[in-house]
């Protein structure tokens, strides 16, 4: 009989390396490219290298980090071939989970995007010049803000994917973020797609969602690939 995974209040040590692992890498504690030990990282997590082994294993189904043969992992590398395939993938699914929003969404969902919007506004104004900064509680509303957006579509899978796909783009939005510096745009910005969304303007509100999606990709690499 296969030994059952060790849960801790609810979560597998697994499930928890993984989502420590995960922060790291997103929040750039474990650089691009850099090697992952997997004795280093129990030692780090506090938990055997099975349950490491298992996580790493997950993030590279989902391409957070790469396997490098039998040498183990090392953290996925950044590079414009990575960032625009996130995009164009992150183009699809959450047109998709967008339009069946608003189509579906209610006033409940109306209210969620609309609160979303304004957490998010006075987060900016409250940073002041410290706008293209980020941090933690930038991120976290801003990823509110989009979550808002699609969570009328009815698709818990469709959700799930955007939510991997943001976090898969984190590293590259605070690259972006460094050279933002106009915090009037960036909240104009999502306040004309929470006004289309809401107002079920579907070719205007995808529109909008493409070009945002797009402008990481477009300031990170504002000369495209560099194989062209």
């Amino acid at each position: 009989m296969a030994e059952s995974p060790i849960r801790t209040e609810g979560v597998t040590l697994a499930e928890r390396a993984e989502q420590m692992l995960q922060q790291d890498i997103i929040s750039g504690a474990h650089e691009p490219g850099a090697r992952l030990a997997v004795t280093e990282l129990a030692n780090r997590y506090g938990v055997s290298s099975s349950p490491i082994r298992e996580a790493l294993s997950r993030l590279a189904a989902r391409n957070m980090v790469a396997a490098v043969g039998r040498r183990g992992f090392r953290v996925q590398a950044l590079s414009y071939e990575d960032l625009a395939d996130i995009t164009r993938v992150r183009v699809m699914v959450e047109r998709e989970a967008l339009l069946l929003s608003m189509r579906c969404g209610g006033d409940v969902w109306e209210a969620d995007v609309i609160g979303a919007l304004h957490r998010l506004r006075l987060n900016v104004q409250r940073a002041g010049a410290q706008f293209g900064q980020g941090g933690e509680e930038f991120d976290r509303l801003h990823h509110g803000f989009h979550a808002a957006l699609i969570s009328g579509c009815g698709s818990v899978r469709l959700i799930d994917m955007a939510d991997d796909l943001y976090n898969q783009a984190f590293r590259y939005r605070q690259i972006n973020m460094q050279g933002m510096a106009d915090a009037e745009s960036f909240i104009g910005m999502h306040e004309v797609l929470a006004k289309a969304a809401t107002g079920r303007d579907e070719d205007r509100a995808f529109a909008l969602l493409r070009a945002h999606l797009n402008s990481t990709l477009m300031n990170v690499y504002p000369e495209g690939s560099p194989q062209a």
